[in-house]
């Protein structure tokens, strides 16, 4: 059985984990299936699933990066206030996005030219980031978002006859965009050759350095996406905005079935995987479980899936 086979069954059971949920949420709450509440669900899934869209390509890699909540919360405050400060805001989120893909790729060349454990790297580079941040705005953010960014995850936005706002469907095209990056591009390859078997894909004159450099920077790069439109949904700015996305980024790719030894995995597993947390979450609280409750509930899921994903062989032992 090939990658990619096995990659589109786990991603299959993803959607269909999403689907059966979502029937159960139905059941169980009322209102769960009202079109207000699928529009909040997709608006928080696709914030979601495109912060975990860099932790799915660092994983299939065969690392993680931990930095991700610390470059979602640098990007929510920064932009902020670089907007608040006058500066145009198509210039401050080139800067924003400029300097957290600077971050990631310092992380990823440290990583790979030094074979240091990236889970080491990442989060000392992200406290250093979070600690910067602090200084830099002495504890106290300032800033808002453009209205353009309110608008487009906006709870009552929409895109023509679609009754969503412009993120649903623009987290619809980069997963398509991430699926034909994966499959059909020569970085693709390169992605799944060093996390399948580094050694021989170095003999395939694969650059390692290079290649996890760029995939810790694009990593970076959709979290700081992530954090700017988390400006547009919260209204406002905060370092700390990031935070639950430590764990909800590697719990949207491991339920949507990236291998953790890696070599394997896709981004539409990981898109359904932020559905069915999302979903599971409107459920436990909609039942009355308090935060420290639904935490635990799912956690000890991430801990059945790591049990059972946490098995497989890695893929250059199936060959």
């Amino acid at each position: 059985m090939t990658a990619s086979s096995l990659t589109g069954n786990r991603a299959l059971v993803a959607v269909a984990g999403a689907v059966l949920v979502f029937a159960a949420g139905a059941v169980m709450i009322p209102g769960f299936a009202s079109l207000f509440s699928v529009r909040a669900t997709l608006i928080l899934a696709a914030l979601l699933a495109i912060a975990a869209l860099g932790q799915t390509l660092v994983m299939i890699l065969g690392g993680i990066d931990l930095s991700i909540p610390f470059v979602i919360g640098f990007a929510n405050v920064v932009f902020a206030s670089l907007y608040g400060e006058g500066i145009p805001a198509p210039l401050a989120f080139a800067i924003v996005i400029g300097c957290a893909g600077l971050i990631g790729a310092v992380s990823g060349t440290l990583s790979a030219a030094l074979s240091i454990h990236p889970l080491i790297v990442t989060l000392g580079i992200g406290t250093m980031v979070q600690a910067l941040v602090q200084i830099w705005t002495r504890g106290l953010p300032t800033g808002s978002a453009p209205p353009f960014v309110n608008g487009f995850v906006s709870l009552g936005g929409s895109v023509g006859p679609l009754p969503f706002p412009p993120l649903v469907p623009f987290t619809a095209l980069l997963a398509l965009a991430t699926l034909f990056t994966l499959r059909r591009t020569i970085y693709g390859r390169k992605l799944f050759a060093l996390g399948s078997n580094p050694k021989a894909a170095e003999l395939a004159l694969v650059r390692p350095v290079a290649t996890w450099a760029t995939t810790f920077a694009l990593s970076a790069v959709f979290a700081a996406l992530a954090g700017i439109l988390l400006l547009g949904f919260t209204g406002s700015s905060s370092a700390g905005v990031g935070a639950p996305y430590l764990f909800q980024t590697v719990s949207a790719v491991v339920i949507g079935g990236t291998a953790l030894v890696g070599g394997r995995g896709g981004y539409v597993g990981t898109v359904a995987g932020a559905v069915v947390l999302v979903e599971l979450r409107t459920i436990l609280i909609g039942l009355g479980l308090s935060e420290a409750n639904v935490q635990a509930a799912l956690g000890l899921l991430i801990l059945g899936l790591v049990a059972v994903y946490g098995r497989d062989q890695h893929i250059r032992n199936l060959i």
